[in-house]
């Protein structure tokens, strides 16, 4: 077996010369670590409370794509110079650091780990042009740059490394751990499958090939428009105002987004959304064909109450092994594990990162 895959490196790397598609040693280290200059806010401008019991600060890194990513740091205040397991996290899909995915980084930084939340390319304080674009394949790269960077900290023990993603980052954190076996464990929180909801609409109501044929012309006639307006039309963002008849999924994010408890003047769902063709990419990508092949533990957390709850059940059941584990929050809607710090389990989410990250 080590003979065919050290055959299958050789052959490979024959046909990257043979076409001119590796760079010199020289011209890779001139590349690898050109970053854009991004302006960082430095005042605390999340929607939850500074705790005292961390340390917090702003750093960047960069993804394959040579995508700069902005990204707040929390350590832990009580550490005593050692190596740390360390988190990434990231989401909801149209959210920005500041608001969930800070949350989360923050508590799990309070018991113990060194965590890092992050703008996914193209959104928030991160780089990328165009602007507010989603990507299953470079969102998915976001989170392996996060590994990469945390791997690579004197302060980190680099066997120790698992990510967390939230809402559309839930399924795209599963994607990446699928694909980089030095994700050592992972959590997806209230998780959607982005590409399953975008090919078949919500609960398959839209899943035939006549229904997807029209999502695809509507977007790519807008790339005409696009290309001829030089900018690109944005979605919208969370509804606003809600209409009387609006169903329950998106009042509850309307009393997320759009109220003082979680609005952020950075975060897409909170202003003028996405790129309206980010959709096009994920109706021909599907996540989670290679999920049973996945040896890396995994726990999903959702609420029994949530819309989404399809999505984390059925992903589920496509996980295999005896560290593959559902937590349901009885009464608990899509939004509620956004920030319902009485009800997210953290007490079962440290346990689980104790358990797999050593």
């Amino acid at each position: 077996m080590v003979r065919k895959q050290e055959i299958a490196i050789i052959l490979t790397a024959a046909f990257l010369t043979l076409f001119g598609l590796t760079e010199s040693p020289a011209q890779t280290h001139q590349n690898n670590r050109n970053m854009e200059e991004l302006k960082l806010t430095e005042e605390w401008d999340k929607t939850f409370p500074k705790s005292d019991k961390v340390s917090h600060s702003k750093i960047t890194f960069v993804n394959r794509y040579g995508i700069t990513l902005a990204a707040d740091l929390y350590i832990p205040k009580t550490t005593a110079g050692e190596k740390l397991s360390a988190i990434a996290v990231s989401g909801p899909f149209g959210a920005v650091k500041e608001q969930s995915s800070g949350l989360y980084a923050q508590t799990l930084a309070e018991r113990g780990f060194l965590t890092i939340a992050f703008d996914p390319s193209f959104t928030g304080e991160s780089g990328g042009q165009p602007r507010y674009v989603a990507s299953p394949d470079i969102n998915t790269e976001d989170f392996s740059a996060a590994i990469d960077y945390l791997m690579n900290r004197e302060d980190v023990d680099s066997e120790k490394v698992g990510i967390l993603g939230i809402c559309g980052w839930g399924g795209i954190g599963i994607q990446a751990a699928i694909n980089d076996p030095r994700i050592k464990a992972t959590v997806a929180s209230t998780m959607y499958d982005m590409t399953r909801v975008n090919a078949n609409g919500y609960f398959d109501s839209e899943n035939t090939a006549e229904q997807r044929n029209a999502k695809r012309l509507a977007m790519a006639t807008q790339r005409t428009e696009d290309y001829k307006n030089g900018t690109c039309k944005l979605g919208g963002g969370v509804i606003d105002p809600l209409p009387e008849d609006a169903p329950q999924f998106v009042k509850d994010y309307h009393a997320y987004y759009k109220t003082q408890r979680g609005y952020h003047p950075r975060s897409l769902n909170s202003n003028n959304g996405w790129n309206v063709t980010s959709n096009l990419p994920f109706l021909n990508f599907k996540f989670f064909e290679y999920a049973d092949e996945l040896e890396r533990a995994v726990m999903i957390v959702h609420g029994d109450k949530a819309h989404s709850f399809y999505f984390g059940k059925d992903v589920h059941t496509l996980l295999k092994g005896t560290n593959k584990e559902l937590v349901i929050v009885p009464g608990a809607n899509h939004t509620d594990l956004y920030d319902r710090t009485d009800i997210i389990p953290f007490d079962k989410i440290e346990r689980f990162f104790k358990e797999y990250l050593k």
